[in-house]
């Protein structure tokens, strides 16, 4: 086999992802744009909340988040507090302990947040009964009428599940409004437009509602370090819960500053994406037979490319195949000119600054830059001790054996 016959396998084996990643973020960002929501009705009654914090290492942050969280308009008797507090200073957890919340410090040898979760869930009081659970991680900050709407959306949607509006507060350097702009697409894409079709939302790391009940029972099940709101996610899909979104809803959450921050959060995220599907493939052919297409496309959205690495791998082809072969690069330029439409669609309007030309130029770049990085970024993030594909395979096959 000569060069010729191996580049265009490359180059086919890398354009098909790439064109159907593509064209599901064109689709989804354009039915986001016609997606009209009523608000959520005013609640006949108060639901009793249980508010989770786990906080890791996270001491300048932890406290802010209290602070806004106690702020709230919602009575003060229907809601409670449980902050996880794992390996912070005895100065803040002092500092925790003044304040009127549930304060639990686990100090685990390998932390994660799945244990701190499970770890909270083990040591509250049999006697409290709650209604629903909200998480929240340190760095989260809450309007004062947060738990309000909240209880509001709960009593609407009625559903098990649902997923508030996370945006960005920190605007200070380029990598924190990319980061800023791409959680804005992602909530246009795997949010509003799945919901103006009928389709679930995607759940975030933060700001998400649960059935306490379900949850209870549910979060005791997870054996991964990382991922959890993946596999609830998954979870919720098997038994047909439907996972509602309320954008009026904001929480609001500080992003990475540096690039190296930015690599080692996607690379985390993409090892997450693998790992949600290789554990959930086997259910796409009875979902599809079973015409149950929420859980369908769930899967298919883990079977795309991150949108990171897909940035990366365009830039890349775009750059490097003129050189190589002109004719192959057209197909290229056409499908970055369309991803990149595609994104400015999703793009709200409140992020379309001064600055946001060059960053919107920037970003593939910076894509390309964080593709050289991401795996490795991934296996460190996830504790030096997976491999990846291999690792992931490995664990599959086993599983298949036992």
């Amino acid at each position: 086999m000569n060069f010729w016959w191996i580049l265009y396998i490359i180059d086919w084996l890398l354009f098909i992802p790439v064109a159907l990643t593509t064209l599901y973020i064109l689709t989804f960002s354009v039915l986001a744009l016609f997606r009209p929501r009523a608000e959520a009705k005013a609640a006949k009654r108060q639901n009793r909340f249980i508010v989770l914090v786990p906080s890791y290492k996270s001491d300048k942050r932890i406290l802010e988040t209290v602070n806004s969280i106690l702020g709230q308009t919602y009575s003060q008797r229907n809601f409670d507090v449980v902050v996880i507090s794992d390996h912070q200073s005895e100065m803040v957890n002092m500092r925790l302990a003044q304040l009127p919340i549930t304060l639990i410090t686990p100090n685990f040898e390998k932390s994660s947040k799945v244990k701190s979760l499970q770890f909270a869930i083990l040591n509250l009081p049999q006697f409290k009964i709650y209604d629903a659970v909200v998480l929240l991680t340190a760095g989260n900050v809450v309007e004062p009428e947060f738990l309000e709407r909240v209880n509001d959306a709960y009593e609407t949607a009625g559903t098990k599940a649902l997923q508030t509006h996370r945006m960005m507060r920190n605007f200070d350097t380029a990598i924190s409004r990319i980061q800023a702009t791409f959680e804005e697409i992602d909530n246009n894409i795997f949010r509003r437009g799945h919901l103006s079709i009928g389709f679930s939302a995607a759940l975030n790391s933060s700001g998400s509602v649960f059935n306490f009940q379900w949850f209870k029972q549910n979060i005791m099940k997870i054996r991964t370090a990382v991922g959890e709101d993946k596999e609830l996610e998954s979870m919720l899909m098997r038994e047909g819960i439907y996972i509602d979104y309320f954008e009026n809803i904001h929480v609001y959450d500080e992003r990475v500053r540096t690039l190296k921050e930015f690599n080692n959060q996607h690379g985390r995220w993409t090892y997450i994406q693998l790992h949600s599907l290789l554990n959930n493939f086997r259910f796409l052919p009875s979902a599809l037979m079973n015409s149950r297409y929420d859980w369908a496309d769930k899967i298919l959205q883990w079977m795309l490319f991150p949108r990171t690495i897909m940035m990366g791998i365009i830039t890349l082809m775009s750059c490097v195949l003129p050189f190589i072969y002109l004719t192959l690069a057209i197909k290229w330029w056409v499908v970055a000119a369309v991803a990149l439409f595609a994104c400015a669609l999703a793009t709200p309007d409140y992020l379309v600054g001064k600055e946001w030309d060059k960053d919107f130029l920037r970003a593939p770049l910076i894509a390309l830059g964080a593709l050289l990085n991401i795996f490795r970024a991934g296996r460190d993030e996830a504790g030096n001790r997976l491999d990846t594909f291999s690792h992931l395979i490995r664990k599959l096959r086993f599983k298949r054996k036992r």
